[in-house]
C-alpha cells in the first residue's frame, strides 16, 4: 500500500509538471500562429493509450513515461520528422517564424517551470508558514555520534557557525549545505575554528547508504524508549518516556553527558531523578558493568523539546503579502542549491555522481502517507529542477535550441536543417545515457540491499 500511495504522488506530479511543461510551448506556439499537431503526455511509440484530434492537434498520452512533448510543425525535435522539413516552408510552420517568435516559443517550457515553482512556494508560505529549528538556537552544540561526522572533525557541543561563509538558517539543512560547501567554521569551547570539508564527502555519504539518517544531530535528553527484559532495572520504578535528570546529585542534560556520568558507576546502585511529565520521580538504578542501564535510547520530536525547555523552534506565518517574498527567496534558494549539486556532480572527485537517481530515486522522495503539503513541496522541487534542466545547452533539450536561435539572432546565420539534425540525434544520445546511468544508479542500490 505503501508504495501505491508513493507511486501515485510520484504519477501525479510527474504528468502536472509535463503537461504544465508542453503548455509552456504550446501557447505561444498559437499565439504566434504557429501550427501544432501533437500534445503529448508520455511518448507514443508506435501507438497512443489515448488520444482525440481538435482541431488540427492531436492530444494523447503515450505508454512510454519518459516525459511528454508537443510537435510542432517545422521544427527538428524528437519526433525526427525528416519528410515534413524535405517540402517547402509553409508560413504556419515553425522554421517560418521569426527568430525571435521561435525563441519565446522554446522558453516558453523553462517559464512555465520556473514561474509554476515560484507559484506553489509562495502557496506553501501563504497556507503553512514555516516551521524549524533554528540552528543559531541549538546553543550548546551538535550531538556527534556517526563516524562521518567524526571524519569531518567534528565533536559534540561543536557549534557550527557558517559554510562557505554563509551563516546555516536551518538546523535540518546542514546536510545539504555540506553537501554544497567546500569548508565550515564552528565554535569549540569558545574558539573559533575554520575547517575544510573533504572533496569525497559526498561519496562518503552515499556510501552509508538511504536509510542511515542525517550525520549530525541536535544533543537530545537521555529519553526511555524501552526496558530491555534482561535490564537490572525491569522491575524498578523506572517507566518509558522518563528523562534521566541526575545521578547521585550529578545532573544530566544530554544523553551523550548521562554516558560518561554512568560508566563512573559501573556495576553500582545510584540515585537517579527523572522526569516524568511535569514530575520529577526520585528512583533507584542499577548501573550494569559496562556503563549502562540496560534501556533503549529514543529520541523527542522538535515540538517535544521546545516543551521541555530545550530548544526554541521558530514559527513564521505569512499573510498573503509577506508569502511572496518569501516564496520567490525559497525559491532562489532551491535553484542556488541545485545548481551546487549539478557542479559536485560533475567533479568526480566528489563521488556525487554515485548520488545521481533516476525514476525510482525520485519517488522515493515522496512520503509513504499521503500528505498534500509534502506533494506540493516536492513539485515545486522537482519543477525548479525540471526548468533549470531544460536549459542546459544540450541540443534534445530546450536549451539547445535556445543557443542555436540566439546564435542566429547574433550572427544572422541561421543552421542548416542538416547541422540541426545531427545535433538532435546528438543530444538525444546524450540524454539517454544520463537516463540509463541514473536509473543504473537506482538499479545497483536496490542490488545492494538484497
Amino acid at each position: 500500500m505503501e508504495i501505491l500511495i508513493r507511486a501515485s504522488q510520484f504519477i501525479l506530479s510527474l504528468s502536472l509538471l509535463i503537461v504544465l511543461h508542453e503548455l509552456g510551448h504550446f501557447i505561444p506556439a498559437k499565439l504566434f500562429k504557429t501550427r501544432v499537431e501533437k500534445f503529448y503526455l508520455f511518448f507514443d511509440y508506435k501507438f497512443s493509450i489515448l488520444k482525440k484530434k481538435v482541431g488540427e492537434t492531436v492530444y494523447g498520452i503515450g505508454w512510454i513515461p519518459l516525459g511528454g512533448y508537443v510537435k510542432i510543425a517545422g521544427m527538428i525535435d524528437e519526433s525526427m520528422d525528416k519528410e515534413q522539413l524535405k517540402q517547402p516552408i509553409q508560413p504556419w510552420e515553425f522554421r517560418a517564424k521569426p527568430a525571435w517568435q521561435r525563441l519565446i516559443i522554446m522558453l516558453g517550457g523553462v517559464f512555465v517551470n520556473f514561474v509554476l515553482g515560484i507559484f506553489i512556494y509562495i502557496m506553501l508560505m501563504w497556507a503553512y508558514g514555516e516551521q524549524f529549528l533554528p540552528n543559531e538556537n541549538v546553543k550548546d552544540g551538535v550531538w556527534v555520534q556517526d563516524s562521518l561526522a567524526v571524519n569531518l572533525g567534528l565533536q559534540t557541543g561543536d557549534k557550527i557557525l557558517s559554510v562557505d561563509g554563509e551563516s546555516v538558517k536551518q538546523f535540518s539543512s546542514l546536510s545539504l549545505e555540506f553537501v554544497n560547501g567546500d569548508k565550515y567554521q564552528i565554535e569549540r569551547n569558545g574558539q573559533i575554528i575554520d575547517k575544510k570539508i573533504p572533496t569525497n564527502f559526498i561519496s562518503q555519504l552515499m556510501d552509508r547508504g538511504k536509510d542511515a539518517g542525517p550525520f549530525l544531530y541536535p544533543r537530545y535528553p537521555f529519553t526511555i524508549g524501552k526496558i530491555s527484559d534482561d535490564s537490572p532495572n525491569v522491575d524498578s520504578k523506572l517507566k518509558v518516556k522518563d528523562i534521566l535528570t541526575s545521578v547521585n546529585g550529578e545532573s544530566i542534560k544530554y544523553y551523550d553527558e548521562a554516558k560518561t556520568i554512568l560508566g563512573k558507576y559501573k556495576g553500582q546502585k545510584v540515585s537517579a531523578t527523572v522526569l516524568r511529565g511535569k514530575e520529577t520521580k526520585n528512583i533507584d538504578l542499577q548501573i550494569t558493568e559496562k556503563g549502562t542501564l540496560g534501556v533503549v535510547f529514543t529520541t523527542v520530536t522538535f515540538k517535544n523539546l521546545e516543551k521541555l525547555g530545550y530548544y526554541q523552534l521558530a514559527n513564521n506565518k505569512y499573510s498573503f503579502g509577506e508569502a511572496i517574498p518569501a516564496g520567490l527567496n525559497k525559491a532562489w534558494e532551491t535553484l542556488t542549491n541545485y545548481v551546487k549539486q549539478l557542479k559536485k556532480i560533475f567533479n568526480p572527485s566528489t563521488g556525487a555522481y554515485k548520488g545521481l537517481g533516476g525514476f525510482k530515486a525520485i519517488m522515493d522522495i515522496f512520503p509513504n502517507t499521503w500528505s498534500w503539503q509534502a506533494f506540493w513541496e516536492i513539485t515545486a522541487l522537482l519543477s525548479i529542477m525540471l526548468g533549470f534542466m531544460n536549459l542546459l545547452p544540450i541540443p534534445a533539450l530546450d536549451g539547445g535550441h535556445v543557443v542555436f536561435t540566439l546564435w542566429e539572432m547574433i550572427t544572422g546565420k541561421k543552421p542548416g536543417d542538416k547541422f540541426l539534425e545531427y545535433a538532435q540525434v546528438t543530444g538525444f544520445i546524450i540524454l539517454v545515457a544520463l537516463l540509463l546511468f541514473a536509473n543504473g544508479n537506482d538499479l545497483y542500490r536496490w542490488i545492494k540491499t538484497l
